[in-house]
């Protein structure tokens, strides 16, 4: 059995001592954590962070995104990826300051009542943002406790009930001890206990690691990384790309085929180059017709794009 005290301890002071000093940490607005939290969802840290400060910088508020053109805010997403995300938040915006004021949520049930929050980040925002004691479980928590306290190598594909009683039972009464070690898990799961290749020698509990203990045993399985190359997300993509270059619609035969040229009165005034650059990428991808119909009516249907007469545009 683990030492609780000491494993919550000694967990919290390496994070106090080690951890990466991030703009949506410390005296970050609750609007920010939010913004972080929903960026953060299946992105690394070193793709969020820019377009986060940019974000931060134009939308310093929910009022102010919630004001803000759909079209721009996937613009201003750029290549993050998942840009239903931006819809969401900028929906989450406009609830925020028609339901409270302006203000994000301090409490859990709150937060979940939002456009496109989940439990884990209603619990995240409500830990990180407002110091409450929630059970926030992600990937690399999920990591950390599989192998401090089951002896596992990898956590099971997908979240359990038992793994979510697990995290529970391991969080600290303290309010304040909670949140920082839901933070400190969470960062030694980033730095230290990777999918990979763990740096055990530099773990702060690995004489209490139950993995360590057993021997090191390999997984239970092979993770599958998420395919990209030939997928319609990537097809998807590489059309929002150029939408978000186009500041008018792009007629419908520009995406479908190569031999159809950008003249002056299509050049989509501000950006022909980045229009004509995206189309090269689009093309390049060499499609399939039915692949790509089927991202074009994804995307209208995801209210992502829209068409009209002129053609295929960013939603107003």
């Amino acid at each position: 059995m683990l030492e609780g005290e000491t494993v919550h301890q000694e967990v919290r002071q390496w994070f106090r001592e080690t951890a990466r000093e991030l703009p949506w940490r410390g005296d970050c607005p609750p609007w920010g954590v939010l913004v972080s939290e929903i960026m953060l969802q299946q992105t690394p840290v070193v793709r969020v962070r820019p377009i986060w400060e940019e974000w931060m910088a134009r939308w310093p508020s929910p009022a102010a995104l919630a004001a803000a053109p759909p079209a721009e805010v996937l613009r201003a997403w750029g290549r993050l990826g998942y840009p239903r995300r931006a819809l969401r938040l900028h929906a989450a915006a406009a609830q925020i300051v028609e339901r409270h004021d302006g203000a994000v949520p301090d409490t859990f049930d709150e937060l979940l009542a939002l456009p496109g929050i989940g439990t884990y980040t209603g619990a995240a925002v409500a830990a990180f943002a407002f110091g409450r004691r929630e059970t926030v479980v992600d990937t690399n928590i999920r990591r950390v406790h599989a192998r401090l306290v089951i002896g596992q190598a990898l956590p099971s594909p997908s979240l359990t009930a038992a793994e979510m009683a697990l995290a529970a039972e391991l969080l600290p009464e303290d309010p304040a001890e909670s949140v920082e070690w839901n933070a400190g898990v969470m960062e030694l799961g980033a730095l230290v206990c990777t999918a990979r290749s763990p740096k055990c020698g530099l773990c702060p509990v690995v004489e209490q690691c139950a993995w360590i203990a057993a021997g090191q045993p390999e997984p239970a399985y092979v993770p599958k990384g998420q395919p990209w190359a030939g997928t319609d997300r990537q097809v998807r993509g590489a059309v929002m790309a150029v939408l978000r270059a186009a500041d008018s619609p792009v007629q419908a035969e520009l995406l479908w085929s190569p031999a159809v040229e950008l003249t002056a009165d299509a050049s989509h005034t501000g950006h022909p180059g980045e229009v004509a650059a995206a189309l090269d990428r689009l093309h390049g991808l060499n499609t399939h017709a039915p692949q790509l119909q089927r991202a074009l009516s994804g995307l209208v249907g995801d209210g992502l794009a829209q068409l009209s007469e002129a053609g295929y545009h960013l939603p107003h």
